[in-house]
Order: C-alpha cells, then structure tokens, then sequence
C-alpha cells in the first residue's frame, strides 16, 4: 500500500498552525491585561487554588472574575474595591482583602506591644456586626468592662455594617492618649457609647500563682492571655516554678483568651502531653495533616482548664486536645467556635489577601467551627471584675478548685 507522505505533511503543517493560531488565541487576551486587571486576576487564582470551600459559597468562581475584569480599572484604587467586591462574595468574614497599609499592621510580629484599646473582635456574617471575642487582659478595653459577645454598632459614630473587619481594627487604633468612642450593644441592656483613651497594649501572656484550697491543697494557677510568641517558653518556666514550689494539681485558666499563633498552642498542649494528637487541619482534599504530642510532659499532675465564650481559636485547640486525651477536666462554658486556619498571601502593589484555607479538629474529630468545644462541667458565671479572677466572686475558678480537690481526695482514700 503506497503511503502519500506529502499529503501527510500537509496536514501535519495544518494542525501544527491551527494549534499555534488556538494557543495564539488563548494566550493574548491575558498578555493584554493592564496591572489593574492582572491584580484582580491574580486574586482569584490565590483564591481559587486555596479556598476551603470548593464551591466558592456556591457560586461559578470563574463568572465572578470575569464580571470584575469587564468593570472600568482605570487606577490602583479601582482594582483594591474590584478585588474587596470580588471577595465580598464569599461572605467569608476571615477571607478578605488587605490594603498595603493593613497588611502591613496585620504582619506585626505578634510578640511586640500594640497602641490601641486593647479588643480581639470578629464579624458576624448574619448581621455584618462587629462582635467582641475578648478584650485583652488590663486593656483600655478591658477596664471599662467591655465583655466577649458584646457587639460593636458604631466607631466614632460609623455604623459597623457600613466598613470591613480590618477598616474597624484600623479605626481603633492610634496614637497613645488619644480617644475612640465605641457604641455597645448587650443582650438584655440598652445601648451605651464607651470613651475608651488608647494606650499602648503589654502582651505579657502568662501570669501564675501557687494557691491553697480550703482543704490547704497546693494548687498551680497559671492564666494564659494569649497565644503569642512567648506563651510557650513563659508556660514551661511557670510549670516548673510551680513545680519546684510543691504543687500538686493545676488550674489553666483560658477564659477571654482569643487565641494567637496557631505553633503556640500546639507545643503548650506538648507540655501537657506525653502522647497522643494534638489536632488535625482539614482543608478542602480532606485530612492535609496532624500534630502530634511525644516526650515525657513537664507534670502528670490533675489538671483543670478553665474556658468561656471568650476563649477562642488556640484555645480551643489546646482545650479539645487535652480534653479528647483525657489529660484534663474543662470546667466553665461553651468557648467561642473559631476553628478556621487563615494563610496570608502577597500580592502586587504592596497588598496582601487573608483566604480560609482549612479548619482545625480536635483530636477525636470534632469540627471546633460554629460550634465551640463543650466543658465536662458545665459551670455559667456572673460578670466579675478583673480583679476578682481568681477569688470566692469567681464561681469557675471555684469550681475548679473544688473538683481537683475532691478528686486527690478520692485517690488518697484508693
């Protein structure tokens, strides 16, 4: 059978070209792109790649982009709100946008001083209201009496619903000595504006005391205000202290702690741990990965922690890991239910962009999301000063106090 090679040829050439003139096609509207569009684009694809929620909150990701690109860009301020709409869409509180100067103020090192009043605060997605996680422990915010779940209405007479969760965080910031007025709304109160002086925040994040219960036994009481960079180091210097000094149960105190760096809690949670996980990280695939406890831990000591609706993020983690491993009894309420891990990513123009790229669950697989980690004893509170944690006015701590207690007694009479 004779085979026609020219024809072959001819062919080959057409195909050749008609995939060059496709590829051709496929690749010049991209190289047209302006600066402005190319940021938006480049948004997206961080998105698209990296988002937990593989339906984009139920909605085609690619017809959004396009929508944004077909809208005027004519300058860097227009591709910033393209990107911040782009996002919106989500209704993501945690996944957002970050002008230059936010993402600067949001890569502060974590263990330095902050100027402000002193508030941890989150979005509500059902209401776009700014909700208080915690206030920071001897805080401008925390001495006014400012507590977890009050909502933020008004900065300064703005609405809240009207800016986004970093614009809020920006507007309570500031120079040292001068005001912010914040409109509180509480359950069951009627609205009050707060005249908050802004100062400059010390994140000392460990503060620990041997204590005697009524029945005079020596009880390591160690309060734990955040999760910064020092939390582990200033934790392990405490236990041992304590331990030196003859202690022979522990209360871990995370009430109003919002949480932190997500390495801290992982290597406290060590401290207390001989074996077992810590916590896994889910991301949209499934299971991405776990942390887990080895070593010998630095007491076996009993141990309870104290939690509430403020407790949030690593401590939430660090709570359902010893309570998953049996290590310790949660006594106090329900915490606060942020189980999303957030990365941050660079973008052109000095920008950044904050995407939800997985969640935590504790040990046994329970999603933290929403829903918070339960205490073992169930124990609600009334408001009490800063003062007063700590004392016979702290029903809590009491309580805790009260089951270590009973509990050596019951291994001594064994």
């Amino acid at each position: 059978m004779s085979v026609n090679y020219k024809r072959i040829f001819k062919a080959g050439i057409l195909l050749i070209l008609s995939i060059s003139c496709a590829l051709s096609s496929w690749i010049s509207p991209a190289a047209a792109l302006t600066k402005e569009q190319k940021l938006v684009s480049e948004a997206w694809r961080i998105v698209n790649r990296t988002y937990l929620d593989d339906t984009f909150n139920h909605q085609n990701w690619a017809a959004v982009r396009q929508k944004m690109l077909k809208q005027p860009l004519n300058d860097r301020e227009a591709a910033f709100s393209a990107v911040q709409k782009m996002i919106a869409t989500l209704e993501d509180p945690f996944t957002r946008f970050l002008r230059p100067e936010q993402y600067r103020s949001l890569q502060v090192n974590t263990s330095g001083e902050l100027t402000g009043v002193g508030l941890q605060i989150a979005l509500d997605v059902k209401t776009g209201v700014l909700e208080v996680v915690a206030p920071i422990a001897g805080s401008p915010a925390d001495k006014s009496g400012i507590r977890p779940r009050d909502r933020i209405t008004k900065i300064n007479s703005t609405p809240t619903t009207e800016i986004t969760l970093d614009e809020a965080a920006a507007r309570m910031r500031g120079q040292i000595g001068s005001h912010v007025y914040l409109t509180i709304e509480r359950v069951g109160e009627e609205n009050r504006e707060i005249d908050l002086v802004r100062d400059r925040i010390a994140l000392n994040p460990v503060v620990t005391e041997l204590r005697y219960s009524p029945q005079n036994v020596p009880i390591g009481y160690i309060r734990l205000t955040q999760f910064n960079a020092n939390a582990t180091t200033e934790l392990a210097h405490a236990i041992s202290s304590l331990e030196t000094q003859g202690a022979n149960a522990y209360i871990l105190d995370l009430r109003n702690n919002p949480g932190g760096l997500l390495q801290s809690g992982i290597e406290i949670a060590r401290l207390w741990l001989d074996k077992g996980t810590v916590v896994y990280t889910v991301n949209r695939q499934g299971i991405q990965g776990s942390f887990e406890a080895y070593g010998s831990p630095l007491t076996r000591d009993p141990l309870a922690v104290l939690v509430n609706q403020g407790s949030a993020s690593a401590s939430e983690i660090l709570a359902g890991a010893l309570q998953d491993n049996g290590r310790a009894t949660l006594v106090g309420e329900t915490t606060f239910g942020k189980g999303l891990i957030q990365s941050l990513f660079d973008l052109s123009e000095g920008a950044g962009i904050a995407v939800t790229v997985a969640k935590y669950e504790t040990p046994n697989h329970r999603d933290i999301n929403k829903l918070g980690i339960k205490p073992d004893r169930l124990v609600k509170s009334e408001p009490i000063t800063r003062e007063q944690i700590g004392t016979e006015a702290d029903l809590q701590y009491q309580a805790a106090v009260e089951f270590l207690t009973s509990n050596l007694e019951l291994a001594k009479a064994a």
